[in-house]
């Protein structure tokens, strides 16, 4: 009786080895080919969908450990979920990508006029200050104090203005047209300070 058990016991013991064994495989692959998708996507994600990719990189890291500890089947219940994260931030970072696109286009667009229309604000400016600043009567409703402002608004104007052009020459039309708008925006309220 205890022979039959002995044998019966490493049948089994044999059987449970033989049924891992034979889910190591499915997982090895699982986790290679949820690698190998990640891999295809993840300069994209990276740029588009970062914190999407650090919670599918946590998945993917998970599934890795649980092969190493022999886990399969955890790994195998868990393949069809990373899959399913990975193709989802594959949509997301797309989608990003897409919408990115269609903003430098609109700003490539909005800069052609506004890198001749700020530069042309921004000398009225420095017109009106050196007028103000040889005066010996300044017009009515304008200070000493408004025309010293306005000089130093005109330095950082300069400033933002060389920032916006620098920005277009590589190419970042988006951050161009930002501090194009910017410098606009402070040169009008400058024109109507000083009347």
């Amino acid at each position: 009786m205890k022979k039959l058990s002995v044998v019966l016991l490493a049948t089994l013991a044999a059987w449970a080895l033989v049924g891992c064994m034979s889910q190591k495989a499915p997982a090895e692959q699982a986790v290679a080919s949820a690698e190998t998708s990640l891999g295809a996507i993840r300069d994209s994600a990276q740029k588009y969908a970062p914190e999407q990719l650090q919670i599918v990189d946590s998945q993917l890291t998970a599934m890795k450990d649980g092969l190493a500890k022999g886990e399969y089947q955890k790994v195998l219940a868990a393949a069809p979920n990373v899959n399913s994260s990975i193709a989802g931030l594959k949509d997301i970072a797309e989608s990003k990508k897409v919408q990115a696109d269609a903003a430098l286009a609109r700003a490539k667009e909005a800069w052609g006029p506004m890198s001749t229309e700020v530069p042309k604000m921004v000398d009225a400016v420095q017109s009106r200050v050196d007028a103000l600043s040889k005066s010996r009567h300044l017009p009515k409703g304008v200070t000493k104090d408004k025309v010293a402002s306005a000089k130093a608004a005109l330095g950082s104007m300069k400033a933002a203005w060389s920032d916006a052009s620098n920005a277009a020459s590589s190419g970042d039309f988006t951050t161009a047209v930002s501090k194009a708008q910017a410098v606009k925006d402070q040169a009008a309220d400058v024109m109507k300070s000083l009347g």
